[in-house]
Formats: structure tokens, C-alpha cells, sequence
């Protein structure tokens, strides 16, 4: 297998422990990496300012992938490398869909989280990303400043294939191609089709001139798939979803059980390709006993 050039990880549920940290020795092991010369990029459903705090820990410039894929801009200096918003008639059938359903919708415009309902879901979603959202009277009045990133509709789990289901209904009828994906249980995001995790990963490797073999990406939820499949080494953690382990190429250990720093310890620091099973191998990753 070739060398790898460029890095992306998941934040939540993958590289982030359940209490929402990067464990130290995922820290130094992702410093050590970026120090061999490896870009490393945070990869995420995330705003860019919920994804800021962690880039900082680590202390490298880094290009973060932010909005699902909709926002690449590099951490310190603020370069924007790719952006793609949604079009403003899809977010207008989300904004009029949440009203007639009373779901909670968040609207990502220009870095900042809007919400026309204030609601549980809504407060909990506040606390976990660490960005406090702005309550207006009107979403729609917002689209005449400009284009959100993504739109992400909150609800209970059981309900969240039913809306999407209904969604694509919508779009399908007014001609939008547009990408939907859960990144947590109660989270279905709402993306341009150009603005996923994929499709951001490939441009960002163009731009650096890294072929697709010589990346390696790290994730744990349907929205990690597309970023998974462009890789050539797709890693999901042991907590994945059944459908995300089945679909990478490789599983390591846990997000509690530095998953990420151990594979990226073995195959990237010390050429080790043992670190982990290859996905449908009873489709267990590494335990404790293993890592060592």
C-alpha cells in the first residue's frame, strides 16, 4: 500500500471520546503525524466555529471541512478552500416543512446558527456543538442576506426516515437534487449534492495533488460514507453503525478506545498494516488486548 499524503477524521463519535475531548495520546499521535509531513483534516457535519476549538488543541494550521462538506477554510488563516450553499428553493421547502410539521430546524448562514423554534432538541443540540443559536421571527427573511450551508432538522429517531422520505418527495417534485444524510440518530442534515464529506475530501486532495490512495479517512455515521468510499484506506471505528463498518475498508478501535491514534500510530508512524480486521470479519473491531 502507497504512502499516506492526507488524513481526515471524523469529530464526533469517532475521533472525539463520548465526553466530547481528544484523549492526549490522540493529540500527540496526530501532532506526531502532521509532523512527518501528513495534512490532517477534521471532517465534519459541524460550523466551522463549533470545529474551531479542536483544530486549536491541536496547534497545526489545518484545512477543516465543516457544514457536512458545504465550508472548506483553513483553521488559522481563514482561507476558504471550497464552499457550496443550497439553493434557495430547497431551503425555503425545508423552512415551510419544519413550520407545517412543528420540527426543529437549524439554518447555517455565514457561521451562524438560526432558529425561528426554541426547543428541547434544539437547547440539547446548543450545549453538544458549543455555538449558541439566534432565535428569529422569520428564516425566510434571512435567505435575502444570503445562502445557508446546510439545514439540519431535528426529531425523534423514529420519525427521522419519515421526513426524509417525505423531503426527497418534495425535491423530486421541483427538480433539486439534494443530499440527505443522518450524522446522529435525531440529526437529519440537509446538504447541497456537491457539499458532502466525499465530495469536499476530493476536492481538498486535488488542490494538494494527493491521489485517492494516498488518503485515509476515519468515521463512524451514514455521513462518513461518501467520505469512506473516495479513500483508499476507509477506516470506520468499532462504535460505527453496522452499515458504515460493512462499507470501510478497515476497522480500528472505538472513539473511547483511541481508535484513531492507534491505526493511524501503526500504518502511518510505523507502516504496520496489522493494526486492524479487515471490515466483515465478524465485524468486530480491535479490542484493548489488541492494541498493544
Amino acid at each position: 500500500m502507497g504512502e499516506i499524503k492526507l488524513v481526515a477524521v471524523d469529530l464526533d463519535d469517532t475521533l472525539l471520546r463520548d465526553d466530547l475531548t481528544i484523549s492526549r495520546r490522540s493529540l500527540s499521535v496526530l501532532r506526531e503525524v502532521r509532523e512527518r509531513g501528513v495534512v490532517v483534516t477534521l471532517a465534519t457535519g459541524r460550523m466551522f466555529p463549533s470545529a474551531l476549538p479542536y483544530a486549536r488543541q491541536l496547534n497545526f494550521e489545518m484545512p477543516l471541512i465543516t457544514y457536512q462538506g458545504a465550508l472548506v477554510k483553513n483553521a488559522f488563516s481563514g482561507e476558504v478552500v471550497y464552499e457550496c450553499s443550497l439553493p434557495e428553493e430547497v431551503a425555503r421547502l425545508v423552512i415551510h416543512y419544519g413550520r407545517r410539521n412543528n420540527i426543529h430546524i437549524n439554518s447555517y448562514l455565514q457561521d451562524k446558527l438560526y432558529v425561528e423554534r426554541i426547543t428541547s432538541l434544539g437547547e440539547h443540540y446548543e450545549r453538544h456543538a458549543g455555538v449558541p443559536f439566534t432565535k428569529v421571527d422569520d428564516l425566510e427573511e434571512l435567505l435575502e442576506t444570503g445562502l445557508p450551508y446546510k439545514m439540519l432538522l431535528i426529531d425523534e429517531e423514529e420519525k427521522l426516515q419519515e421526513h426524509a422520505a417525505k423531503l426527497r418527495e418534495l425535491f423530486e417534485g421541483v427538480g433539486q437534487d439534494v443530499y440527505l444524510a443522518k450524522s446522529k440518530p435525531t440529526y437529519l442534515e440537509v446538504n447541497h449534492p456537491q457539499a458532502t464529506k466525499g465530495a469536499a475530501l476530493k476536492k481538498l486532495a486535488q488542490r494538494l495533488g494527493v491521489s485517492r490512495e494516498e488518503v485515509m479517512a476515519f468515521g463512524d455515521s451514514y455521513n462518513d460514507l461518501e467520505m469512506l468510499d473516495f479513500a483508499g484506506i476507509g477506516v470506520a471505528v468499532a462504535n460505527a453503525y453496522p452499515e458504515v463498518r460493512a462499507r470501510a475498508r478497515y476497522i480500528t478501535a472505538s472513539n473511547n478506545d483511541d481508535g484513531v491514534a492507534e491505526a493511524l500510530l501503526k500504518y502511518v508512524l510505523k507502516g504496520d498494516t496489522s493494526f486492524v480486521r479487515i471490515a466483515g470479519d465478524g465485524e468486530k473491531g480491535i479490542g484493548k488486548s489488541d492494541l498493544r
